[in-house]
């Protein structure tokens, strides 16, 4: 009976992605090869023949967002497949905690698993037809967005999208699990890559975001080894794939930015292709913390002191470089001075954006060993203190830029774009930093369209965002 059905008409799939850019561009993954096999999505968990919920599993808010969600599937249709981070989470009793809080899912995998979930749903919603004999299905008309042709489906708007150049991590910091969940250091091939942005870049996108674990480190685990893309030699190192990508950038007229790059000084080499205008003059760098014996509990890859002669030298090679960063408060053993020495590196180091999260226990971590574990209260206390140091640093920087006119790539123009709208300037990363609000055109006769770039003489800072008009 399910065969027939089938045949007549494609199943339907309802997916839920939650987590960082590195898992969405895994549910693009599993999304693509749904749709390259004839399944149907659905925006519905009752309209749907199953659901599958990509998780997180990093933090107690992100582990407690995804069993919720696994919950309230199972409530609502109640076949449920599980991939992700939290699916790679141990139990106490020797299976996953996800089978553990939620026995009846279908199947449990870990991320970056696309076989092992599309074997679960071929078991429990046959396929509709041979992806080897069939003609995989066309792109979707330009105004949709789940599918950006060669490339396969995407979870972004049509103009950005997320490209993930490794998996996994090499570094084995105090308060994170990733290693254990993701593993260590992949990195893909360069051609696959380039292939990849290329690809991207010919469906319309316009802003690339080259994300990973741990950016510059890549090429790091095959010894930087010689790939080819167009039948030349590139080497798989994050110089060389920067180059690549400017080269593709610039022949669409298109944007790439870099995020979670460590501190490291080979990073010294991409800052000319940033001050040349190649490539995004943004750095999104993962300092956690500032003062060198925090640091050093923490078990990352650099001190505080470096941390700040690096930013100068990254400010000296290309002046307009932003950077944005996250910062863990009340780490295990951090003392008031070692917390007043991270506020003064804020202030010092003028960063641009900056988050800043309380610590928290995570399973698994070995920082839950670490002695002089801090009161809840006084953890939250200081990351308070921390966004307010923060907020005035970066509310300093932005009113630095009224006056300036600046490339402005628009995300949302209603009433034909004559009535203003919303972009991101350089500075602003989709969905984590600010925007730049627009007003009304200055000539009548211009318009906004999304997706496209305009030029705005910024008028006002407000908050987290630049105001601007169209010029």
């Amino acid at each position: 009976m399910l065969e027939n059905r089938a045949m007549s008409t494609p199943p339907t799939v309802g997916f839920v992605s939650l987590g960082c850019p590195k898992a969405l561009t895994d549910s693009e993954l599993i999304l693509t090869r749904l749709r390259a096999e004839g399944y149907e999505t659905s925006k519905t968990y009752e309209g749907a023949d199953l659901v599958i919920v990509n998780t997180c599993g990093f933090i107690d808010d992100a582990v407690k967002e995804s069993l919720d969600t696994i919950g309230e599937a199972l409530a609502a249709n109640g076949k449920v497949i599980v991939t992700g981070c939290l699916g790679a989470k141990a139990g106490q009793g020797g299976g996953t905690l996800v089978q553990e809080v939620h026995p009846k899912v279908l199947a449990v995998t870990g991320p970056h698993a696309t076989q092992e979930v599309m074997d679960a749903v071929h078991l429990h919603v046959p396929r509709p037809h041979d992806p080897f004999v069939d003609l995989v299905p066309p792109p979707a008309h330009p105004a949709r967005d789940e599918f950006r042709g060669v490339a396969g489906i995407k979870l972004t708007p049509r103009h950005y999208a997320y490209l993930k150049i490794s998996e996994g991590c090499n570094h084995r910091c105090a308060f994170c699990i990733i290693p254990s969940m993701r593993g260590d250091l992949v990195s893909r091939p360069i051609g696959d890559v380039l292939a990849d942005a290329r690809a991207l870049f010919d469906s319309g996108v316009k802003e690339l975001l080259v994300v990973s674990q741990d950016t510059s480190a890549y090429g790091v685990d095959v010894r930087y080894r010689t790939g080819f893309f167009d039948g030349q030699p590139v080497k798989t190192r994050l110089l060389e794939l920067c180059t690549r990508l400017a080269d593709l950038a610039e022949a669409h007229g298109a944007w790439v930015r870099l995020h979670y790059v460590y501190p490291y000084p080979s990073v010294d080499e991409v800052l000319p292709l940033m001050a040349g205008g190649r490539l995004l003059p943004y750095l999104d760098v993962p300092f956690q913390h500032a003062h060198p014996d925090v640091l050093k509990r923490m078990k990352r890859p650099a001190s505080g002191e470096r941390n700040l002669e690096r930013l100068a030298r990254w400010r000296e090679l290309c002046p307009q470089i932003v950077v944005r960063s996250t910062f863990i408060a009340g780490f295990p053993g951090e003392t008031d001075e070692e917390f007043e020495s991270l506020l003064d590196f804020i202030r010092e180091a003028r960063i641009d954006r900056a988050g800043c999260f309380a610590y928290s226990p995570v399973d698994g971590a070995t920082a839950n060993q670490l002695p002089g574990q801090l009161p809840a209260e006084l953890r939250e206390a200081r990351r308070a203190r921390f966004m307010a140091v923060a907020e005035e640093v970066s509310a300093a920087k932005l009113r630095e830029r009224i006056g300036a006119t600046m490339q402005v790539l628009v995300d949302y123009a209603p009433a034909l774009g004559r009535r203003g709208g919303i972009g991101r300037s350089y500075a602003d990363a989709p969905e984590i930093d600010g925007q730049v609000r627009l007003l009304p055109p200055e000539k009548a006769s211009k318009t906004l369209k999304v997706g496209e770039f305009t030029r705005a003489r910024i008028v006002a800072a407000d908050g987290h965002d630049l105001v601007g008009v169209p010029v």
